[in-house]
């Protein structure tokens, strides 16, 4: 089989060819590009991807107004028959303004933009985007984001960690996030927000090729799937 992906291109999208060129080397699949006002995704899709950047200029609030793009509708109905969805920075945004994953993402606690390598810890590696990893493995990523703290009601955060739905967590956390998450999923395991970039972690030349094995990890469950 081809591994077979769509990459989600909004107003204000700044990396979403990055996420194309990542999934292409990571997988040697097919990516195909689907502007926000498409009210049709690709057939046979394996992943979709909502990238990274400032959707709308990040107007009300980061992600709202991308969450009900026409496109959008479309993932919705495609995460709910089990295809893969990341979302990345802004597209973790994205995720929670449309429902489907829980909790928000706020202004860093320090109040300003940071942009740096940032490391990470693999909380649950039993998932479809994280087979690849070692349980409890540090890897590093990049962090890019002004919005990137999560939060949630004590409720929420209580079943999102019973759930085992974190992900990934900050070695050293520099957004404030709560309980360090750094991406977390939706209970159905298929639907992944994160806020460091495996899109910019692909290949060593990049400092880290540490965000290769998520989408290789994808692909093989593609493959085992098929």
């Amino acid at each position: 089989m081809s591994f077979k992906a769509a990459v989600l291109v909004f107003p204000g999208s700044n990396c979403d060819r990055d996420c194309k060129v990542a999934v292409e080397r990571s997988t040697g699949g097919h990516v195909d590009m689907v502007w926000h006002q498409d009210t049709a995704l690709p057939a046979g899709l394996d992943l979709i991807v909502v990238p990274g950047g400032f959707s709308y200029g990040d107007y009300l609030r980061c992600g709202a107004m991308a969450s009900l793009s026409p496109v959008m509708a479309e993932v919705v109905k495609a995460a709910e028959r089990g295809v893969n969805v990341i979302g990345i920075c802004n597209g973790f945004q994205i995720l929670c303004e449309s429902g489907l994953l829980p909790g928000a993402l706020m202004r860093n606690n320090t109040l300003k933009y940071i942009c740096k390598p940032i490391e990470l810890k693999v909380e649950n590696h039993n998932t479809a985007f994280t087979q690849g990893y070692k349980p409890g493995q540090s890897v590093w990523m990049t962090q890019g984001n002004a919005d990137g703290n999560f939060v949630a009601d004590a409720d929420t955060l209580n079943a999102i960690e019973g759930n085992g739905q974190v992900v990934f967590r900050y070695v050293e956390n520099p957004n404030g996030s709560a309980n360090d998450i750094a991406g977390l999923m939706n209970t159905r395991g298929n639907v992944l927000g994160m806020m460091p970039h495996p899109d910019r972690a692909f290949e060593a030349e990049l400092g880290s090729d540490d965000g290769a094995t998520l989408f290789k990890s994808l692909l093989n469950s593609a493959l085992t799937a098929a």
